[in-house]
């Protein structure tokens, strides 16, 4: 375990704000940086069904127990919850009470903007750094960079760099796509990602890609924008 590089602007900023919103890929690391970094506060996870039902069923009771301040984990899984929050530090005028933590979705997006706006610092927490590599090897070839990721996970528990990406993708798809679109064929999707895996560095075309995968062109670009907003797919402009 390793002391990440954003620790020290985390801290500041929840020296700064009453909340702090960390949000990144899916295995990032949000969640351990969160709990090694503010160790005194309560933790909840609303990826855990029990935890979200109580907390969508009474939202002023569940924060209650968080008084002192506390870590929400995955909160784009209920964005709702965000409001409430609003009122509590809008009450209390307290630094750093609440961190959140979330994959960057557009309803989680649409709720910071609508109720958290000027609330909270936003943070983004990418995977390892090369510096923050170097912890587990001094030095890092570009091949074994690109073949084997910078994904925490694979470093700290020496993971099989292709079986956690096959699971990585597969969960992706089945949880978050899923949530943001209406995938009527998952195979269509998933051969999707494959050509757009085998086409990096090259000129986006999306009528290349609508006649390879056998849907329309506005699905191909709808498609884009939700692996761009989970962070799986970057484009770079051409100036």
């Amino acid at each position: 375990m390793i002391t990440r590089e954003m620790t020290k602007e985390l801290i500041q900023c929840a020296a700064e704000y009453p909340v702090v919103t960390i949000l990144g890929p899916r295995q990032s690391g949000k969640t351990t940086l969160v709990r090694m970094t503010f160790q005194g506060k309560t933790y909840f996870s609303l990826e855990d069904p029990d935890i979200r039902l109580a907390a969508a069923t009474d939202p002023r009771g569940f924060l209650s127990q968080m008084n002192k301040g506390g870590i929400l984990d995955e909160v784009q899984r209920l964005p709702a919850l965000l409001s409430y929050i609003q009122g509590i530090v809008d009450k209390t005028g307290q630094a750093g009470q609440f961190i959140l933590t979330g994959s960057h979705q557009p309803r989680l997006h649409e709720a910071i903007s609508q109720s958290l706006a000027g609330r909270t610092a936003m943070l983004t927490l990418w995977p390892f750094s090369v510096s923050e590599l170097r912890h587990y090897k001094p030095s890092w070839s570009p091949f074994d960079l690109i073949a084997r990721g910078c994904f925490p996970r694979l470093h700290e528990e020496n993971l099989g760099s292709r079986r956690f990406y096959n699971g990585y993708i597969q969960t992706y798809v089945e949880r978050d796509v899923r949530a943001l679109i209406q995938l009527r064929d998952l195979t269509q999707f998933q051969q999707f990602l494959t050509l757009l895996a085998g086409r990096v560095g090259q000129v986006v075309n999306l009528s290349s890609f609508s006649s390879d995968v056998g849907v329309s062109s506005k699905t191909i670009r709808n498609w884009l924008s939700v692996l761009k907003a989970s962070y799986i797919v970057f484009e770079l402009p051409p100036f």
